[in-house]
């Protein structure tokens, strides 16, 4: 009996043959697909090798990827950098030295440490242990100086009372002011003087004023401190010295005027007058800052409003008028209302005068004209309300636009 069973290997190649003779010659032959070639390396056990050699053959590709694009884009950059290549030798060949604990500390300032430059590196403004002088230019004010160096603007008006006066409007193109290095005050010292007292003034202490190195003071030949050995006309900075402004404006009231002659004189007693109501309208036909507002840190106790030559001028409230003459202190032209209630209105650098001494006012009667008359860098109206007992305030709490 004939055994028709065929083993593996005779059928497999049986169907080798088998599909060799039935191939007919002249055909196109068909590439194998990528499910033929895998079946086939399964066929064959290869399955788990073939993955392996892939993911390695992957894992190359991508590293070659890799460093071809470092140095295609930045290690390229850096060979061509040749500055940075010869930092970076000077310090690879910088020594390292050994820490010592035995190094007196203030030599230990010598040792330094190298560091690459940025090219874009900020330097910090040094500062300053010395006063400077500076011009004012178009446009300047005690703010935007201040700012610009760092200080409160309180501390330039008290560096330079002996220029300005201790008022803002003495402050305009061409003056040449100091400029302090920290905040404080720059006093001039006068023949009679005591440190003491100027200390005092200033709200701090004697060694205060001695300690600060650029005075230049000695205390082993101050001598007296009543009497100290400072020449006449030495600037001295007071760091962190402080004081009260002088009011360049007498208080004029209707029963009791001021007559000093440095202000010039004011108007008699006035016994009688209209009263005002306590509310107060907008003084003049403008209604924006032109140059200082109201700021008592700079001894400006007004306010500035802007305007043209001839703009009218108005009665905030009703009064009578106690002051309407020149004034000597920067004033110019001035005209000054009792409202008979503890309150007084100013007028400052007016062109012309419509109202004079013992005149009653209306409230919003046009009382003169905007000008640029006394300490003025232009025309516009100086205005101030002041209360017999509060002094000088703030306009804008009070003032009706």
């Amino acid at each position: 009996m004939t055994n028709n069973v065929k083993n593996p290997s005779e059928q497999n190649t049986e169907d080798e043959l088998l599909e060799f003779e039935n191939h007919e010659p002249g055909s196109e032959k068909k590439s194998p697909t990528f499910s033929q070639i895998w079946n086939k390396i399964l066929h064959f056990g290869l399955g788990e090798t073939a993955l392996r050699v892939g993911t390695a053959v992957a894992s190359l590709v991508l590293i070659a990827l890799v460093v071809w694009v470092m140095s295609k884009f930045f290690l390229k950059a850096d060979k061509n950098d040749v500055s940075a290549v010869q930092a970076q030798a000077n310090l690879a060949a910088t020594p390292v030295l050994p820490i010592n604990e035995n190094v007196n500390p203030m030599l230990a300032s010598s040792i330094s440490v190298m560091r690459l430059a940025q090219v874009h590196t900020i330097l910090p403004p040094k500062p300053r242990a010395v006063v400077i002088e500076y011009t004012i230019q178009t446009g300047d004010t005690l703010f935007g100086i201040a700012e610009r160096y760092g200080l409160k603007p309180e501390s330039l008006m008290l560096s330079n009372r002996h220029i300005l006066g201790d008022n803002p409007h003495n402050l305009y193109p061409g003056v040449t002011i100091l400029i302090p290095p920290y905040d404080g005050a720059i006093y001039q010292w006068h023949t009679g003087d005591g440190l003491n007292g100027v200390s005092k003034y200033y709200h701090v202490t004697p060694e205060d004023i001695i300690n600060f190195q650029p005075n230049h003071l000695n205390p082993d030949t101050l001598g007296d401190y009543s009497m100290p050995n400072i020449a006449e006309g030495t600037l001295l900075f007071i760091p962190n010295g402080y004081a009260e402004y002088t009011d360049w404006l007498d208080q004029y009231t209707r029963d009791k005027p001021a007559v000093s002659s440095v202000t010039g004189s004011a108007c008699g007693v006035i016994t009688s007058g209209y009263i005002g109501s306590g509310t107060y309208v907008w003084p003049t036909s403008e209604t924006w800052i032109s140059g200082y507002d109201y700021s008592p840190a700079t001894n400006h106790r007004g306010i500035d409003i802007a305007g043209q030559l001839g703009n009218p001028v108005y009665a905030v409230d009703a009064g009578v008028v106690v002051y309407s003459n020149w004034n000597n202190n920067g004033y110019g032209n001035l005209i000054v209302i009792d409202h008979g209630n503890g309150w007084q209105s100013v007028y400052a650098h007016l062109d012309t005068y419509l109202k004079y001494c013992g005149e009653n006012v209306n409230q919003g009667e046009q009382i003169g004209t905007l000008g640029s008359t006394g300490n003025s860098s232009g025309p516009h109206l100086h205005f101030e309300l002041r209360n017999e007992e509060f002094g000088a305030v703030n306009p804008w709490d009070f003032l009706t636009p």
